[in-house]
């Protein structure tokens, strides 16, 4: 069987505030660790059948990026539903509501 690993490294400040995240994975193109900015893991608990996440951002992280960032996320996750289930209106609604957060970001820009 073949395994493949993702790792995060996280370094905290004195109040346990990311201050730099760096990650790696065994499938990824460039060896190495490579820095980001923010991290969303999600996993499903089938037992309990509820989502444990983990969300972390640094404290360099912009506000406006981290708006994009997460409706990026909801754009990818509306693409994982509809490859997911087939769910064509679930993949759409949420696509829908990424083009509103994108107006909703640009008017917030122009003030």
């Amino acid at each position: 069987m073949r395994k493949t690993q993702i790792t995060f490294n996280i370094d905290l400040d004195t109040n346990n505030v990311p201050e730099k995240i760096l990650w790696d994975a065994t499938d990824k193109p460039d060896p190495g660790l490579t820095e980001t900015k923010t991290i969303s893991v999600a996993l499903w608990d089938h037992k309990l059948k509820n989502t444990l996440r983990i969300d972390l951002w640094t404290k360099d992280m912009p506000v406006n990026e981290m708006k994009r960032y997460y409706i990026d996320c909801i754009g990818g996750l509306a693409q994982s539903v509809l490859s997911a289930t087939g769910d064509e209106t679930m993949s759409q609604e949420m696509n829908a509501l990424c083009d509103r957060l994108v107006k909703h970001l640009e008017a917030e820009q122009k003030q």
